[in-house]
């Protein structure tokens, strides 16, 4: 009997284990969440995070994807806003920000404008949605725009003279 109960122990700790890693697993797949009516979900922060997006991305009418060509690796765009409207009506559909790489969005079939903005820099996409198929646009802003001057953050020069009138 004793045995028996030697031999269940470390099979119940490991099973104990594998549920306590498993439901930290799903805690830190990103929220879904509702902009004007569509579900969206944003992610892609970490090694996980953006394998679970790539995962799940064919289950999702649009992916949305940001960066700055020649970036570092690891790094993306902070604080995007998103701005999808109907492409013959110009209706907007939804409105979001997203401080990730990849937004995921549950758009109805049919043609839309996407408008990305950073730093007060907007690229604009086409992105046409077919029912039960994923539709996909990447935005990508050039690694020389002075993002420092476009978001009104002060300039290392700036900063300088602001230490030495002190």
């Amino acid at each position: 009997m004793t045995t028996t109960f030697r031999f269940w122990r470390p099979l119940a700790a490991a099973a104990l284990i594998t549920g306590i890693l498993g439901a930290a697993q799903a805690a830190t797949n990103p929220p879904i969440r509702v902009a004007q009516g569509i579900e969206y979900m944003c992610g892609g922060q970490t090694r996980a995070e953006a394998a679970f997006m790539q995962t799940v991305a064919p289950r999702w009418a649009a992916s949305l994807e940001f960066a700055v060509s020649r970036g570092k690796p690891g790094q993306f765009p902070a604080d995007v806003k998103v701005v999808v409207r109907e492409r013959y009506t110009g209706r907007t559909v939804m409105e979001a920000a997203t401080a990730a790489p990849v937004m995921l969005a549950r758009l109805d079939p049919g043609a839309y404008e996407v408008e990305a903005t950073l730093a007060g820099i907007t690229i604009e996409q086409s992105l046409t949605v077919f029912n039960g198929l994923s539709s996909k646009a990447s935005f990508v802003w050039p690694s020389n725009i002075d993002f420092a001057a476009a978001l009104g953050l002060p300039r290392a020069e700036q900063q300088a003279v602001a230490r030495t009138r002190d």
